[in-house]
């Protein structure tokens, strides 16, 4: 059973090695390897300085998952947390995903996000389904947008709104 924890920079390398094990695989992140350590390292301690939710799965000692959510870097948009997440094959279908998904969406309510979106490929249905599960909505299409090895692929935009901004008032 993996146990899930919020990310501290102890975890930074395993965290590291799963999301190159997943980038690896080539179907489902769009980096063909995680960023080099060094950079890994420095995202890990950003998110954790600025209270970004970033949690890891772990069986063990090993880091077998993760899901973060960081706070959209233009001034019009701080409310907006951008959602990534992936869990290593052999662990995948234990319901480890959505352990870390709520974990982190519980904690960007927390942290006063009002909305959280992500893009996945059209054809990752099992991760689609959790993200429906779990509360995410069809937004749009992104066509043809990736290049996968076996042919184009196109991307889904999904968001999630949290009560206090269900319904906002309309700008302009």
């Amino acid at each position: 059973m993996a146990t899930i924890v919020p990310i501290t920079p102890a975890l930074a390398s395993g965290y590291r090695d799963a999301l190159d094990a997943v980038a690896h695989e080539r179907k489902y992140l769009s980096s063909l390897e995680a960023p080099p350590r060094e950079r890994s390292e420095a995202f890990v301690t950003a998110n954790i300085a600025a209270g970004n939710p970033h949690f890891v799965a772990l069986v063990d000692d090993l880091v077998v998952g993760w899901c973060d959510i960081y706070r959209d870097s233009h001034p019009w948009a701080q409310h907006v947390g951008l959602l990534g997440m992936g869990v290593l094959a052999d662990f995948r279908g234990q319901g480890i995903g959505q352990r870390l998904i709520t974990s982190a969406l519980d904690a960007a309510r927390t942290a006063g996000f009002g909305r959280v979106q992500l893009e996945v490929y059209a054809n990752n249905l099992p991760a689609i389904a959790l993200y429906e599960k779990v509360g995410f909505a069809h937004e749009g299409r992104r066509r043809n947008a990736m290049h996968l090895p076996d042919g184009y692929c196109d991307l889904l935009i999904m968001g999630q709104l949290f009560p206090a901004l269900a319904n906002p008032q309309a700008v302009g």
